[in-house]
Formats: structure tokens, C-alpha cells, sequence
């Protein structure tokens, strides 16, 4: 499986450090299987930060949802109850129960697989947290949205899966 990673420069070798936390599903390094999808990320990533457009590419050479020895959550290619949580959740610089199942800051999950949380779910999100729309209004906005993929790594162990196949300039 080919993945990409659209930003504003050349990675060789994934710092976990280096990313940013309170993404949707945690502190990780974000990849997809659609290039045209990391290639809008690299231009936006660089609109904000500077630099050039690049999309980095990887091989993943294994099933990672049958990998022995990683914990994997697949939310599937649709938004869902489980996923909106999920990534409120991750989100959310107030949240503090790190044992809860529909969280990732503890890292419980090596890999998080399903859809992005673009900016129109990002203000449904909102709407949610400040109490103008129900849960299940929440859900029901989120199903007429156009929804893409991610692929999350969040350890070493996880990330030892990626191997650098080239970049797209």
C-alpha cells in the first residue's frame, strides 16, 4: 500500500516529537492513501507555515489491521457516533479521562484508521460542544459531507511499518 503525507517539507525520518497534539485522532504522524488529498494538505500546509509544497511518500508493505502486536482502530471509510467521539475527544484540550476507550492520548492505539474531520465537521463539532445542535443532528450534518482517509501511526513500534518511497515536488 502507497501512502502519503502532504506538508511544506522533505521528511526522511518521522519525528513523533515533532508532531502536533489535539489532531483528530491524537498526537501522530497523518498519512493517506489519496494522493490528490496530501497534495491539497501540502499546499495549505504551506500557505500557513512557509515553504513549498511537498508530498511525501511511503510504502507500507504489511495488513496493518491483522499486525500482530499493534493495537489498531478502524473506523471504517464513513463517519459514525464512535468516530464523532473519538474525535471530539482527541480534540478537546479539556478532556482528561486518558483511560476512555474513545480517546488517544495515552497512546493506546498504535494506529487510527478512518475519515478526516474536515473544516465544515469541525463546525458541526462546535455547534455540538456549545450546545446548539443535538448528537444526533451532529450526525446527521456529518453524513452529507464529503469524507476522506487517514491513517494515523502514534508509536515507534507502529511507525517502523513506513518505509520513505519518495517525494513529490
Amino acid at each position: 500500500m502507497i501512502l502519503y503525507h502532504g506538508t511544506n517539507t522533505e521528511i526522511e525520518f518521522v519525528d513523533l516529537e515533532k508532531c502536533r497534539p489535539f489532531k483528530d485522532f491524537g498526537k501522530g504522524f497523518y498519512t493517506t492513501e489519496i494522493y490528490e488529498q496530501a497534495k491539497k494538505m501540502a499546499a495549505r500546509v504551506s500557505r500557513i507555515y512557509g515553504g513549498s509544497p511537498v508530498v511525501n511518500v511511503f510504502e507500507l508493505s504489511v495488513d496493518i489491521k491483522d499486525y500482530p502486536g499493534l493495537n489498531v482502530l478502524d473506523f471504517g471509510e464513513q463517519p459514525s457516533k464512535e468516530w464523532a467521539r473519538f474525535v471530539m475527544n482527541n480534540r478537546n484540550k479539556s478532556f482528561t479521562d486518558y483511560s476512555d476507550p474513545e480517546c488517544n492520548f495515552d497512546y493506546k492505539y498504535d494506529i487510527v484508521i478512518g475519515p478526516i474531520a474536515d473544516d465544515d465537521m469541525t463546525m458541526l463539532f462546535r455547534q455540538y460542544q456549545n450546545k446548539m445542535i443535538s448528537f444526533d443532528m451532529l450526525i446527521k450534518g456529518m453524513t452529507f459531507k464529503d469524507v476522506t482517509n487517514q491513517i494515523s501511526f502514534h508509536t515507534h513500534e507502529s511507525l517502523k511499518l513506513l518505509k520513505k518511497a519518495g517525494t513529490i515536488k
